[in-house]
């Protein structure tokens, strides 16, 4: 199956490093917003002195499927140099 060229992401890649920004498309703010509620119900819903034995394979598996569904859903990582790397693609045309 092939990918529209005009695919919009859900997680658009950083202009200046390497890795994701904040999401631009409403799918990607659902995750985000569900990701951030499923670690803070969590952490509210402990004791304060007791953590128990499944609270870090659960936040470990949290963060797992988010960076999963950000991979899948967001553009390319890799690193970027913001406005440069602009301006050299425009140079090669």
């Amino acid at each position: 199956m092939k990918k529209k060229a005009q695919e919009k992401y859900w997680f658009p890649a950083k202009r200046y490093g390497y890795g994701w920004g904040l999401p631009n498309a409403w799918q990607g703010r659902l995750v985000f917003l569900g990701y951030l509620a499923a670690v803070l119900l969590s952490c509210v819903f402990l004791e304060r002195r007791e953590i128990p034995s499944w609270f870090f394979p659960l936040h470990i598996f949290l963060l797992a499927l988010f960076v999963f569904i950000v991979w899948k859903k967001g553009e390319t990582p890799k690193w970027r140099w913001g406005e440069q790397e602009q301006q050299h693609k425009h140079e090669q045309q």
